[in-house]
């Protein structure tokens, strides 16, 4: 059936500007059956951060900002859904247009700008639906007028902690000036002790919240060496590596579409994305395990991000181009792998070739 539906729906939705296709998804997943998903093979689970994940495909944030339809995508196949980015009050983003196909690189570039419904709608869609299980993680975000951003963060937390499988702290987009300055060493270190002290703060009522940590591609090995630094100083759950990139590789076929401000997505970011996870990976040393996200449209791809070091990877751009189905074709490879390899577990080949990438030549 989804076969069925992607032959149809992906050439329909490519006629659509993107952004309207994008609400058309939204608003035909809310409409989906309330079907039970096909189980997954066992060997695909994943316990990271205090959970268990039932199989290691997320849809990453930006798809579902609002938490409009969480539980569509749960049954579509995916083990864990995060929404957002969320922020404390409601705002509308950055003038249109501000999303963009690169079709024959398979990128996507956005400058959303933390477009949602706010803190209050989302947490009224998310205590509606808490009875119903799954994972569902909420990325975090502050307001663009916010006079102080970091207690954007320490509110979102204590308002989200009693709905959150986990949280993510988003400070990574480029797409609101000024947030990736919070990435710098002595900046991070404060917003991840207030985070932590929120966490703990609410823990006795609303049980635990892993924070994870969401960093951009485009930090200098350096900055990663302060920023891994601070967030096993300050005992985070885990980290995401990586959001989207500034930079434009010079491969880039669309290249005019290419010059519009905003983060690059999609294919074009799965190298220097999965160089990030290597090199986040070996700084970690084990203290926490990280999610891979960026350009993965393969089985092939997902598999060289778990061995780069992801325990857990996050899918979505690619999903405009290869279609649901490629959740279906992820797990089978994965499977399949572990089966010819004789593993039982994907968590026996994480970081398998880490070492390895940070020793190639840098992506360009």
């Amino acid at each position: 059936m989804i076969r069925a539906f992607d032959a149809f729906s992906l050439p329909l939705l490519r006629w659509f500007d993107p952004e309207d296709a994008h609400r058309l998804a939204i608003q035909g997943l809310r409409l989906l059956p309330p079907v039970r998903p096909r189980a997954d093979d066992a060997r695909l689970a994943v316990r990271a951060f205090g959970l268990n994940f039932p199989n290691p495909i997320g849809m990453a944030a930006g798809f579902d900002k609002s938490a409009e339809a969480p539980d569509a995508l749960l049954r579509l196949g995916f083990g864990f859904v995060e929404i957002g980015t969320v922020t404390p009050k409601s705002q509308v983003g950055n003038p249109r247009p501000r999303l963009f196909r690169l079709e024959r690189d398979e990128g996507v570039i956005n400058r959303m700008g933390f477009n949602n419904d706010g803190a209050e709608t989302v947490l009224r869609r998310l205590a509606g639906r808490a009875h119903l299980g799954g994972i569902v993680g909420v990325n975090v975000g502050a307001n663009k007028d916010s006079p102080d951003r970091v207690a954007d963060y320490v509110k979102l937390i204590e308002t989200f902690a009693p709905v959150a499988s986990y949280f993510t702290v988003n400070v990574s987009s480029p797409n609101t000036p000024g947030l990736r300055n919070l990435q710098q060493a002595h900046i991070l270190d404060d917003l991840l002790a207030r985070v932590i002290e929120a966490r703990e703060r609410v823990r006795a009522k609303a049980g635990d919240s892993p924070v994870l940590l969401k960093i951009a591609p485009d930090l200098s090995l350096a900055e990663l060496d302060e920023v891994v630094h601070v967030a096993r100083s300050r005992r985070v759950d885990g980290m995401i590596v990586a959001n989207t990139t500034v930079g434009r590789p010079a491969t880039l076929r669309a290249q005019g579409r290419a010059k519009e401000a905003g983060g690059l997505s999609g294919r074009p970011l799965f190298r220097l994305s999965t160089r990030m996870v290597a090199e986040t990976y070996v700084r970690a040393e084990g203290a926490f395990p990280l999610i891979g996200v960026g350009g993965i449209n393969s089985g092939g791809a997902a598999l060289t991000k778990i061995r780069a070091g992801a325990s857990l990877i996050q899918l979505y751009s690619s999903l405009i181009y290869k279609g649901l189905g490629l959740i279906d074709d992820i797990k089978t490879d994965l499977a399949s792998t572990l089966l010819r390899t004789g593993r039982e577990q994907l968590s026996e080949i994480v970081g398998a070739d880490a070492a390895a990438i940070t020793a190639e030549d840098w992506p360009v």
